[in-house]
């Protein structure tokens, strides 16, 4: 196998995409800081839930589940979508739940629900769409300038065909997708701060009821748009999907702010 150029707009779709997912959650802090007076350590706690709850907990599951019950997106696709999208659903939202009923009792309120919602949503895109685009533009400024390929001369060659097969995403993939990363992340940013105030409404609502009622709703909110995001790529084209991603995540942010407390900000 044969390594291809990378055109330039591929390029620039991975830098914006690179510059926005991680851009994004530093303008958000710097924001939330300065304007709002939230407390640092609210982003932090939301950065160390996400890691806590949806990289190492969820992550266990997924192995038990997936790697020893045998559940698969090509076996039993729909069973597959409706359990990544409830496993992402109950861990990121009890997370979220038991960081501001425990962790940040002595200080919750508006900002800090806000701030810890950048932190969360922030983590997760300086991972997924800053630091795996970070690698893919070194590795098709490496393909483009030659140096990938004297890499791949001094590896075996079933290694070389391997390494190669994995990178032919970065050439074989329409350039304008790689702009839809960045896109994403803003949208998952927008989804959890819109959760983590839906969360912090459940937490300070005085009845048992209202607390019930909007805690239940973040979990299907968030349920819902990660099923449509898991399984809308086998019936919907790409685009379609992260428009409606964004609808969605917008339309959550805007509801829980109209149920928050404004005054308090």
């Amino acid at each position: 196998m044969e390594l291809n150029t990378i055109s330039g707009l591929a390029i620039a779709g991975v830098i914006c995409s690179v510059v926005l997912s991680m851009g994004v959650p530093i303008a958000l802090f710097i924001a939330g800081r300065v304007k709002l007076k939230a407390r640092i350590s609210s982003f932090f706690i939301g950065a160390g839930t996400y890691l806590l709850f949806a990289m190492l907990l969820e992550q266990l599951l997924h192995v038990l589940v997936i790697q020893f019950c045998g559940l698969n997106a090509q076996s039993r696709p729909w069973l597959y979508y409706v359990y990544a999208a409830l496993a992402a659903a109950v861990f990121e939202e009890t997370g979220r739940l038991i960081a501001m009923k425990f962790w940040m009792k002595k200080w919750l309120d508006f900002p800090n629900a806000l701030m810890y919602g950048i932190g969360h949503g922030g983590v997760e895109a300086i991972l997924i769409g800053g630091l795996s685009g970070i690698s893919n533009l070194v590795s098709m400024l490496m393909i483009n300038s030659g140096a990938m390929q004297n890499t791949l001369a001094a590896l075996p060659a079933e290694s070389a065909n391997q390494t190669v097969s994995q990178l032919s995403a970065l050439w074989t993939t329409p350039a304008p997708l790689f702009f839809v990363s960045g896109i994403e992340r803003i949208s998952a940013i927008t989804l959890h701060i819109g959760l983590s105030l839906l969360i912090y409404r459940a937490v300070k609502a005085g009845k048992c009821r209202t607390a019930a009622f909007t805690a239940v709703l973040a979990y299907g909110i968030h349920f819902i748009v990660d099923f449509f995001a898991v399984a809308g790529p086998a019936l919907l084209p790409i685009y379609v999907i992260e428009i409606g991603v964004f609808v969605m995540a917008a339309g959550t942010l805007v509801m829980a702010l109209k149920m928050g407390r404004m005054e308090e900000l």
